[in-house]
């Protein structure tokens, strides 16, 4: 699952980067909780929250079966 949590967030990075930011993958536990950082503008922008649940989360429980919620870790 690591792998195509990979692939997933590589297809999202432009448009982080576009902005000023990027995304770190730390780990997919085996409840399927994917553990990621918000790097560069994202991390300390105040709508990164939004980044990550309404882009980021909506794409990973879509595209890769067995991800179940994000977490951002500071």
């Amino acid at each position: 699952m690591h792998e195509q949590v990979q692939e997933v967030l590589n297809k999202l990075r432009p448009y982080l980067l576009r902005d000023g930011g990027d995304v770190e993958l730390i780990d997919v536990d085996d409840k399927g909780i994917v553990l990621l950082r918000l790097m560069g503008a994202c991390g300390n922008c105040p709508s990164s929250a939004i980044t990550l649940k309404a882009g980021i989360e909506r794409a990973l429980t879509t595209e890769v079966p067995g991800v179940t919620e994000i977490e951002q870790v500071f």
